[in-house]
């Protein structure tokens, strides 16, 4: 799915131009961005659950060269699927 494809959805529901619904797409997307930064979680409900979770440092190693690589201590965007969307899957 791509920000084009949900334009192109809204744009076909609500009859509005491909300028309207792009512009929308990108301040829906924005405002979800923007929730997880204030409030560290954001539920749509009967589809799911985005949570930003701590992530520590530690060790990787690089495929390339088999070398030994520190990952610094970071955060990220986990999602949990709505027990409705899993059924409808």
């Amino acid at each position: 799915m791509s920000k084009a494809f949900l334009a192109a959805v809204l744009q076909d529901s609500m009859n509005c131009t491909g300028v309207v619904a792009q512009r929308a797409v990108n301040d829906m997307i924005e405002a979800i961005i923007e929730e997880l930064r204030e409030e560290g979680g954001f539920t749509l409900p009967s589809f799911g659950t985005f949570t930003v979770c701590e992530t520590r440092a530690r060790q990787a190693v690089n495929p390339r060269t088999g070398e030994s690589v520190t990952v610094s201590a970071g955060r990220t965007v986990r999602f949990k699927a709505s027990p409705g969307l899993k059924q409808s899957v």
